[in-house]
């Protein structure tokens, strides 16, 4: 089984001076502005990190919480703040690590059960797998 998601972005302008905009099959996103801005400063609208940044706590702790009922205990709550790193390298930028921070409440759960818990999530949530998927390219010039 596939499910498939998509989101379009849409940019007119140079790099830096341009605008562009994101949106989202669900309509979370409806013409979201982002732009050099966004990104680098600290204008109104989103970035591409930011959205990694909450796919990757959400889809992290969505894993956690099937982790945790899956070995007989259910959450009383789960809060996870991912952070993403971008940084320049060479004429580009790198995204070089995203830092999970989680706070959990699971009653009668051990602290190493936990942590073993934890791990098997941040390892095999799709979000933190796909920095190693495969990427295809149809591009057309119109």
């Amino acid at each position: 089984m596939a499910i498939h998601r998509s989101a379009s972005a849409e940019w007119t302008g140079t790099g830096k001076e341009g605008k562009g905009t994101l949106t989202s099959q669900s309509g979370v996103l409806s013409a979201t502005p982002y732009g050099f801005n966004t990104r680098f400063g600290d204008t109104k609208g989103t970035n591409p990190e930011e959205l990694i940044a909450a796919a990757h706590a959400g889809c992290f702790t969505m894993a956690l919480a099937f982790q945790l009922t899956g070995a007989g205990h259910a959450p009383e709550s789960l809060h996870t703040e991912a952070k993403v790193t971008l940084e320049q390298e060479g004429g580009g930028f790198t995204i070089k690590s995203v830092d999970l921070t989680l706070k959990a409440k699971v009653p009668g759960l051990d602290a190493t059960k936990f942590q073993e818990l934890a791990a098997g999530a941040k390892a095999n949530c799709p979000v933190s797998k796909v920095l190693n998927a495969a990427i295809s390219l149809n591009a057309t010039l119109e």
